[in-house]
């Protein structure tokens, strides 16, 4: 990865590259990269890199340990900060923690990103689930119920082109679905349903059910709320409360007026 043309072009060089920079740490999961490993990743000089290291350590992007460079807290606060602008967010732990149904089931909201979802925020429930992706991870928006919920709010061409440059499939299960013609099968069933669901597809052990919620505004970015559970816990009956319970929620998170009950 290199940002030289693209800073080049750039209106502000050195900000390009110390996002550059965040990205590369981000992507590094927590190992620490030397100054070294920074430089010839982006490839920029190691001095230039060295300059840019300081001014985000300095203000708290990024720490520097014995092993090299790791993101710093200041991230963490300022995604804080980004995830309190979303009041869905605060309503959704409000919710989790009221309904008598969801409170025991681990819940997850999360928005597209491309043909991934990102998790913006996670209710671990009762059950001994600790599986699932958690606040801030991407995860591939094909084979999860979450991110199957956000496709099937998209036309069937605008799924078509967001995987037109898909070539390898992320295959999580032997379930996992591994072509667009499957996918959109999977969308339409989704649409007609009223929920996604996935079987297996993520965790052969694992049920994921998933709904849109519908933007309270033309300008709100479009989110998705899911339950996961083990199969054994999934009769029919206690998948048509979840469902349930979770249509209620959606409908409050979309709607803070209306007083619904899942009791």
């Amino acid at each position: 990865m290199t940002t030289d043309a693209l800073s080049d072009r750039g209106p502000a060089p050195a900000v390009t590259r110390a996002i550059a920079i965040l990205g590369l740490l981000a992507d590094a999961h927590g190992a620490p990269l030397s100054l070294s490993e920074i430089a010839r990743a982006l490839g920029i000089a190691k001095s230039s890199t060295s300059n840019l290291c300081v001014a985000l350590e300095d203000g708290g992007m990024i720490q520097r340990t014995d092993g090299g460079y790791t993101l710093g807290r200041r991230n963490l606060e300022l995604g804080g900060a980004f995830l309190r602008s979303f009041d869905q967010v605060r309503e959704f732990y409000k919710l989790c923690a009221e309904s008598p149904v969801l409170s025991h089931e681990l819940l997850q909201l999360a928005v597209l990103d491309g043909t991934n979802v990102l998790y913006l925020a996670r209710h671990e429930g009762r059950a001994p689930l600790r599986l699932s992706a958690t606040i801030g991870d991407r995860f591939p928006a094909a084979p999860t119920a979450i991110g199957n919920a956000l496709l099937a709010n998209l036309e069937p061409e605008e799924v078509a082109e967001r995987f037109s440059h898909v070539s390898e499939w992320p295959r999580l299960t032997e379930k996992s679905v591994q072509t667009l013609d499957a996918l959109q099968a999977k969308l339409a069933a989704t649409r007609e349903r009223g929920y996604s669901l996935d079987e297996g597809e993520v965790f052969p052990s694992v049920v994921g059910i998933a709904m849109p919620i519908p933007p309270r505004s033309s300008g709100d970015v479009p989110m998705a709320m899911g339950a996961s559970m083990f199969r054994t816990d999934d009769s029919a009956d206690h998948r048509d409360r979840v469902v349930e319970a979770l249509r209620s929620a959606v409908e409050r998170l979309s709607n803070p007026m209306v007083l619904t009950s899942d009791r």
